[in-house]
């Protein structure tokens, strides 16, 4: 058995197993998404307040009945919000919810088209919610400088898109991940982009602390299957990352050793 120990994965001071993060919506029902969630073995689930209740609505279908508190992290998300007005908001409702709840997760949107990251409606928003108190892992661009910025501001976490929200692209840009990877204070997360579980692997053996995903699961054709698949994919990227690959050659060299052969 290997040396190497792990650091452990730690989020406003409290240690997670799992490296794997996931959302609620776009499953077909509250069961599927209970079912895929315990598949995946993920410890922090994330919230889209504005399109989810969890008990802002009595009387409706409480998605904490079948996501309970006891069991996971929520994380609570501002999906859905285009300025920094409506995200300070958003996680002001989700603190008074929760019963003071400090963790977020801070996204703010440019436009539907894309869904990119609003930096400088991002960057307003995260400045607000730090000398609140609130514990903000932060959606950005995959832009080093911006992720830099972030984690000075007060940001516990930068979770830089890999590709745009719900494409399934993969990682875009694996070059700017690697800047933010190396110069990074806080965990960086990728966030968005992930279609399947290769990306996911090849996430973590860039160096990334975790994976934060949605619709790679809930649109799968099997989403429990594909929530086992993505778990796996995590511990396998994150004990590649540890291992450290061969270097890659232009040319071939034999696997075996050429002393001693028969002439």
């Amino acid at each position: 058995m290997s040396a190497i120990i792990d650091k452990p994965f730690t989020l406003a001071g409290r240690a997670y197993e799992s490296r794997l993060l996931v959302g609620t919506g776009k499953y077909k029902d509250l069961e599927e998404t209970r079912l895929a969630i315990e598949a995946s073995g993920a410890e922090i689930v994330t919230v889209a307040v504005r399109r989810t209740n969890i008990g802002q609505n009595p009387g409706e279908p409480n998605l904490l009945d079948v996501i309970s508190p006891d069991k996971y992290t929520i994380l609570p998300n501002t999906a859905g919000c285009f300025n920094a007005e409506e995200a300070v908001r958003t996680c002001r409702l989700a603190r008074e919810l929760l019963d003071g709840h400090k963790l977020v997760k801070l996204e703010v949107l440019a436009d539907q088209k894309t869904l990119f990251p609003n930096v400088i409606e991002t960057i307003k928003a995260a400045e607000v919610l730090v000398k609140e108190g609130f514990d903000v892992m932060v959606y950005t661009s995959d832009d080093p400088i911006i992720a830099r910025q972030l984690a000075e501001m007060g940001c516990i976490a930068v979770m830089p898109l890999a590709g745009l929200i719900g494409t399934g692209l993969g990682i875009c840009n694996p070059y700017n991940l690697r800047i933010i990877l190396e110069e990074a204070t806080v965990p960086v997360l990728v966030d968005a982009g992930v279609g399947t579980a290769s990306d996911a692997t090849i996430a973590m053996e860039l160096g990334c602390e975790a994976v934060l995903m949605n619709s790679a699961i809930a649109h799968a054709q099997d989403p429990i299957l594909m929530g086992a698949a993505m778990k796996h994919a995590i511990i396998a990227g994150r004990m590649a990352y540890l291992a450290g690959r061969m270097p890659k050659k232009l040319y071939a060299s034999a696997s075996s050793p050429l002393d001693g052969l028969i002439k």
